[in-house]
């Protein structure tokens, strides 16, 4: 096992998404969660590419999970398996309408919160935490009205709160992910702090994009600065 975690560190390193994927399926009836959440995770990467069609990413993403949920039956206290099965329900989520969305969001909630209390180093479980708390501060009135009909106490946030995880998330790790610039950025604008904004904006902007998604923070965060 550890030799094949080993490996797979490595090509999950060198972005060699197909390859890490093809190595760890071969490893889906395995006990071990250190190998489960990292075969969760490749499942999703690869539903994540442009090149996968989109039958063939509904499947991932339901796979994905199922790995996930059995990483955390054989490990509760293994940190990444909360945080990849938060992020996997997550996803599904997109596929099951938004009751759905809304009734899996204690869910993710609880298992962020769970990594952080396992691994409060860990700053993409922290980041991830801010993002929930973003996208309910952001919610939409007419979702509002559904979580409302669906739930006595709908899951509610605010911008300050996702600041704060924001903030946290690079002080376990200084400028560790180009979208937690972005936001960071995204929430100061939010709070009618422009000149926050501008600072976080520009390091948005400034991050070297290594991947799809450095690159489309970047756009993201110059269309900003320039509306601002």
């Amino acid at each position: 096992v550890e030799e094949v975690i080993e490996q797979a560190d490595y090509l999950y390193g060198s972005g060699e998404t197909e390859k890490l994927y093809r190595l760890l399926v071969q490893h889906k009836t395995s006990e071990d969660a250190e190998l489960l959440w990292r075969l969760a995770r490749a499942s999703r990467d690869l539903a994540q590419l442009s090149s996968t069609s989109s039958e063939e990413k509904q499947q991932l993403v339901y796979e994905a999970l199922e790995y996930a949920k059995k990483a955390l039956e054989k490990n509760e206290s293994n940190f990444a398996a909360h945080k990849w099965y938060a992020i996997c329900i997550s996803d599904v989520g997109d596929y099951e309408g938004i009751k759905a969305k809304i009734a899996n969001a204690f869910v993710i909630k609880e298992h962020f919160q769970r990594a952080i209390e396992l691994n409060p180093k860990d700053a993409t479980s922290i980041h991830l935490m801010g993002i929930w708390c973003y996208s309910f501060a952001d919610m939409p009135w007419y979702q509002r009205k559904i979580a409302a009909m669906l739930f006595a106490t709908p899951p509610t946030s605010t911008y300050k709160e996702a600041l704060r995880y924001f903030h946290m998330a690079e002080e376990a790790d200084p400028n560790f992910y180009s979208k937690n610039l972005l936001f960071l950025g995204k929430t100061y604008l939010k709070l009618n702090n422009k000149k926050m904004a501008l600072l976080w904006l520009s390091k948005a902007k400034e991050y070297p994009a290594h991947t799809e998604e450095d690159k489309q923070v970047q756009k993201e965060a110059l269309e900003l600065l320039n509306s601002i």
